[in-house]
């Protein structure tokens, strides 16, 4: 989960500012959370208190209103809804909150009916379920020592996801995209071409896309491939209130092994 949140924060300043540099500064004044991680905390959350992911958004979203980069149209509503209903949405919001769902269990049967039900309570299109699952699985597969070879073969026939390109090549003719179709495929190439969690953070921002979630979903895999470097999560402890910190350590504590 860490991990997710560190790349929205280093991706936040660059959401609707895009660059396609790799040598820019992590964080600035500028850096902050967004809707990726109040959406994290709160499949977290839910998770730990075994409570309807729906609520649980809701409650986390209502709480913090007014996120850097503010809520999508479709989501805002939802969110503010006295009645939410999913609303056949493929964008990735799906795929950049579900990273907690990957560290409850050792079973994955677990993991996928997690990751599914976080999905589902707003993103009940085909495309917007699976690209949770893929995420939640690329993590699951990650942490119980899947190469990278062997993970881009098993999600490019699993999911059907095209991970031959590299990055210079995506980033040559990018643009804005919000949909799983686009950015899960792309963050999950972020992470095979990397070699540490800050490259993996530096790829994902760099590519011109949806910085901020395709910084989540990269660093969210990144995290089970190869940790966090200590001298980043003083910027998580800076910048989170109190009880999003109180959900991740009693996730942690719980969970992550």
């Amino acid at each position: 989960m860490l991990g997710a949140i560190i790349g929205d924060i280093v991706g936040s300043r660059f959401e609707f500012n895009n660059t396609n540099k790799i040598d820019f500064e992590l964080f600035t004044k500028d850096s902050n959370y967004t809707d990726d991680t109040i959406c994290t905390i709160a499949v977290a959350d839910a998770i730990l208190k075994n409570i309807p992911f729906a609520y649980s958004i809701q409650h986390w979203c209502r709480k913090y209103p007014h996120p850097m980069g503010g809520y999508g149209g479709s989501f805002g509503r939802w969110v503010f809804s006295d009645n939410p209903q999913p609303y056949n949405s493929f964008g990735n919001g799906s795929a950049m909150r579900v990273s907690p769902c990957s560290w409850i269990s050792d079973d994955f049967h677990k993991v996928f009916r997690l990751a599914e039900e976080s999905a589902k309570c707003t993103h009940d299109h085909p495309e917007g379920i699976k690209g949770a699952v893929a995420v939640a699985d690329c993590i699951y597969k990650v942490r119980n020592g899947y190469s990278k070879q062997k993970l881009k073969e098993y999600i490019s026939c699993t999911y059907g996801y095209d991970l031959n390109q590299s990055c210079d090549e995506i980033r040559a003719k990018n643009s804005f995209n919000e949909t799983c179709q686009v950015t899960v495929p792309q963050s999950i190439i972020c992470y095979l071409e990397s070699n540490s969690f800050e490259q993996a953070i530096r790829l994902a921002v760099s590519i011109w896309g949806d910085s901020d979630t395709i910084g989540a979903i990269t660093g969210s895999i990144a995290e089970a491939g190869y940790g966090i470097p200590k001298s980043m999560l003083a910027t998580v402890d800076r910048l989170l209130p109190a009880d999003m910190k109180n959900v991740i350590f009693e996730f942690n504590k719980k969970y992550k092994r």
